[in-house]
């Protein structure tokens, strides 16, 4: 419901960058920058718009906002979820894997012991690349587009943070990201990234513990 949600948001705010554009507007681009101007810029721009415009626009806003209210009622009992649920709570020890990808795991993931092992996890969100072969190298050809796509894109999405704020840090996760986004680019190690973090959950699925970052 969330996510159908911010696809209507979505469509909205490219409506009104579309019909700003007709009277000569230009809005900044994302949801926050919308957010932020959007009022500001109907009434700095106002003499560039007819009366019904301006009406038309206003009712935009409106729905803008029920919108935004529904989706922070939404985010509310996720988080709410997520922080009263043992299992929600495990997976959130994994760098990378907040509120909304645990709750959506631990809802689409009944019986992790379903699965052989993690790789074979992995492979049913599609995150276990294709490989090919040749003189006994492996060479990774991009990510499966089976399995769970809102799934997988949450897991890419939150490697990606990781990723973003690794910095300087001396722990062997940290060291393993820094040198594969030196050797292979930010993309390919954020879906390595996320590939991990498919195995560690279903790791702490089945045997009911909490992920210990190794430091050495």
């Amino acid at each position: 419901m969330r996510e159908r949600l911010i696809g209507e948001r979505t469509a909205l705010i490219n409506a009104v960058h579309g019909l700003m554009h007709e009277y000569g507007i230009v809005m900044p681009k994302g949801v926050s920058k919308f957010r932020q101007a959007v009022v500001e810029k109907l009434e700095s721009e106002k003499d560039k718009l007819t009366a019904l415009s301006q009406e038309m626009f206003w009712k935009l806003v409106e729905e803008f906002a029920a919108l935004e209210k529904q989706l922070a009622y939404y985010q509310e009992k996720l988080d709410t979820l997520a922080t009263t649920h043992p299992e929600c709570q495990r997976l959130m020890t994994i760098p990378g894997i907040g509120p909304l990808t645990a709750t959506a795991l631990v809802a689409a993931v009944s019986d992790a012991s379903a699965f052989k092992n993690g790789r074979q996890f992995a492979a049913w969100l599609g995150l276990v690349p294709r490989q090919h072969s040749t003189g006994g190298k492996e060479r990774l050809l991009g990510i499966s587009k089976r399995g769970d796509s809102y799934l997988r894109k949450l897991l890419v999405h939150g490697a990606r943070t990781t990723i973003r704020w690794v910095g300087r840090k001396t722990d062997r996760r940290s060291q393993w990201m820094r040198q594969l986004v030196e050797r292979r680019g930010k993309n390919r190690t954020a879906v390595a990234v996320a590939n991990k973090n498919a195995r560690i959950v279903w790791a702490l699925l089945t045997s009911h513990q909490d992920y210990q970052l190794a430091t050495g």
